[in-house]
């Protein structure tokens, strides 16, 4: 009877999962085609000047051109600029400032196939992901074609700032870590001091327990469970490559091209193989959620370094707070409806007591104050397998002038989503914390002398 009941209870949480997800994914969809419509009948009506802008100033220009730029790489389920139509994953954020990359990469893919995808969409050229690696998880080794880098001059002498989001933070540490092992054929001069500046905001440095909720085997953070949330996205995933619809997927992609999954290729029999999980990357494990285990990050981690001349900088956010020694979501107003019940779920997480913990001094109270996706302990600063030079800040002025090689971190009260996609959410707090990133990258964050920002040109000419 017991088990019975255990069971009605996974099934009635499973599908209260199913329908918050796919109201969420319902939510993000029809924002983006409300936008395009509210775009496209504006056009009709009111048709753009082309002559308007043709007199900006050609000085404050070539300035901009001058300054490095600010790559804002989305996390999971993201998009960059060019995917569903007009909608911004940053809510615009990239609009406050003269020089800014908005990347689109694999949104379920691996952290190792996003970060060789970021390279390569700067610098340009086909992306390649390596053969043994390419080889070890069954795909093709070579990817999309970026004819003309975003940023082809990055070097040394022209560093980048990036700004990651959820899992895009991860993603640009193992990218530095590429550039400093040298790991791009036919780069053999890249290095870890490409990067100027890493700033996180609510990143996935060392892992989260929702991996597990939602369907990892906490046993090892590399299976799934058989019947789990992430079991469903795995099958809807599969066939939406599979069905391969070319409009569909220049609207959104999950980034899976180069495993080959479309119809056209793998057939009936293709499908059927990948629904089995005998390929695919389900089957070899290259897709993201096992690098958002506990486990898996430790994995990733251990191979990572902060290095001496970069900066680095982290805003961790959590929804919850303790009564009476217990932690629950710290209000019902201020979450997002669809992140409720994740927050909820987050902060009464056990570590199953018949599994070994994932690391020495696992302690479940450690991991319960959370922000619906990601646990605030994880987003501070990398600590897991071992921790990383750290300063906790209150105020910024506490912590002048920045030195680098340290992970300076705040913790803001926010769901996971409060500083994407809808802007309005957020409110103030939305240009306080994008305002503090981009001053911060312009005016205190430099290697030589600090760069001149265009509007400070044209005053001075004044």
């Amino acid at each position: 009877m017991i088990r019975f009941g255990m069971l009605g209870l996974q099934l009635s949480e499973l599908l209260v999962s199913s329908v918050v997800h796919l109201l969420y994914g319902f939510y993000i969809f029809s924002s983006a085609v409300a936008g395009d419509l509210s775009r496209a009948f504006r056009e009709c009506l009111f048709k753009p000047n082309p002559n308007l802008g043709e007199n900006s100033d050609a000085t404050a220009t070539t300035h901009v051109n001058n300054l490095p730029p600010i790559v804002l790489v989305h996390g999971i389920f993201g998009f960059g600029k060019g995917r569903l139509g007009g909608l911004s994953y940053f809510a615009g954020a990239e609009k406050k400032d003269e020089r800014v990359l908005v990347p689109d990469l694999g949104s379920l893919t691996s952290i190792y196939d996003r970060a060789r995808e970021l390279f390569y969409y700067l610098k340009g050229g086909q992306v390649d992901y390596g053969q043994e690696h390419s080889k070890a998880c069954g795909h093709s080794q070579f990817g999309r074609i970026y004819e003309q880098g975003h940023y082809p001059e990055w070097d040394e002498d022209h560093p980048i700032h990036f700004v990651g989001h959820s899992a895009g933070a991860q993603v640009v540490r193992v990218l530095q870590q590429m550039l400093a092992d040298k790991a791009f054929e036919g780069y053999e001069n890249t290095s870890e001091n490409w990067v100027l500046s890493i700033t996180s905001l609510s990143g996935a440095f060392n892992g989260t327990t929702r991996t597990y909720l939602d369907g990892m085997k906490p046993e090892d953070g590399k299976k799934m469970k058989a019947v789990c949330l992430l079991q469903l996205c795995r099958l809807g995933v599969i066939v939406y490559d599979w069905l391969d619809i070319p409009w569909l997927k220049a609207y959104y992609n999950f980034g899976f091209d180069h495993f080959g999954l479309s119809w056209k290729k793998v057939g009936i029999w293709g499908l059927a193989d990948c629904m089995f999980g005998k390929t695919g990357p389900f089957a070899s494990g290259d897709w993201i959620l096992p690098d958002l285990t506990i486990q898996g990050s430790m994995r990733l981690n251990s191979h990572l370094h902060t290095f001496p001349n970069t900066f680095y900088f982290s805003y961790a956010t959590k929804r919850t707070r303790k009564i009476l020694g217990i932690t629950v979501p710290s209000s019902i107003l201020g979450i997002h409806p669809l992140f409720f019940i994740r927050v909820l779920q987050m902060s009464q997480w056990r570590h199953p007591s018949d599994v070994p913990p994932p690391y020495k001094g696992y302690r479940d109270e450690d991991w319960q104050d959370n922000d619906g996706a990601l646990n605030t302990i994880s987003m501070t600063h990398p600590r897991l397998p071992s921790e990383h030079p750290s300063h906790y800040v209150v105020l910024d002025s506490d912590f002048q002038p920045l030195e680098p090689g340290i992970w300076y971190y705040k913790i803001v009260e926010a769901d996971h989503i409060l500083f994407i996609v809808n802007r309005e959410r957020a409110g103030v707090q939305f240009d306080l914390i994008y305002d503090s990133i981009f001053q911060r990258c312009r005016k205190h964050v430099f290697r030589k002398s600090p760069p001149t920002l265009p509007n400070h040109i044209v005053a001075d000419d004044e």
